[in-house]
């Protein structure tokens, strides 16, 4: 049986939450005394996956001693650090050209959502990709993501407040398939000078390549901010059973 493979991309240091990290990479950071990261990969594993892929950057010694001994967890490291369009390329040899969970490796979600989105690949097999979305009043913190019957048509990132007309915003985490790292070699940076996944989503949407979403319905949580902390770490118990 083919193993699940997942990328959690972990190499940033998150330096706005450096007040509360310190000098910790930000997935490392703890709640209720367990790595967000560990977080991350229990409901990857509820969710059916089995081997994980950690694209690490920053101090990421710490990450080859906390999963040391653990023959899931494989590594790639990302030097420099430029961007998640050059983080998710190191995946390529790692995959195999299988198709691949990605997810932030400060975003929490629920298993079930997880699973969701995996079995939407699984069952479309015209599609590139799948990308989980949340509702929200107004996506202008992240990505607005714009669909017809559950198909994707453009994709907005960081729009101006009041200016979208769809309330989807991108989760932050996809289902690939292999086709994703053939635009990742074309893309160029952008204005933060950074290889960035978007980008490489955008232009194959821009080639007509098909790409779906997944609307999340459990718990899910962004660690990006100081405030976000508290929240996250209520949050972990639900994403369990038990």
């Amino acid at each position: 049986m083919s193993q699940q493979c997942a990328v959690i991309l972990a190499a940033g240091r998150g330096t706005r939450l450096k007040s509360v990290t310190g000098d910790l990479p930000k997935p490392l950071l703890l709640l209720n005394g367990k790595p967000m990261v560990e977080h991350v990969m229990g409901s990857l594993r509820h969710a059916g996956f089995d081997k994980f892929l950690l694209v690490v950057g920053y101090r990421h010694e710490l990450f080859y001693a906390r999963f040391a001994g653990d023959h899931s967890v494989h590594y790639a490291l990302q030097d420099p650090v430029d961007g998640t369009g050059s983080a998710t390329r190191l995946a390529e040899g790692f995959t195999a050209g299988d198709p691949f969970l990605l997810i932030f490796g400060d975003i929490l979600a629920a298993p079930e959502d997880l699973a969701e989105l995996w079995k939407r690949l699984m069952d479309d097999p015209e599609a590139a990709g799948v990308i989980a979305v949340k509702e929200v009043d107004d996506p202008y913190q992240g990505a607005a993501v714009y669909e017809e019957n559950g198909v994707v048509s453009r994709i907005i990132e960081k729009p101006p407040i009041g200016t979208s007309t769809t309330r989807w915003n991108s989760a932050g985490i996809y289902a690939f398939r292999r086709v994703v790292f053939e635009a990742l070699a074309r893309i160029q940076k952008t204005e933060r000078d950074e290889y960035e996944l978007p980008s490489a989503v955008t232009m194959l949407l821009g080639e007509g390549k098909r790409f779906l979403i997944s609307p999340l319905v459990g718990a899910w949580r962004d660690v990006g901010r100081p405030e976000d902390v508290a929240a996250a770490a209520e949050i972990t118990s639900e994403l369990l059973p038990g």
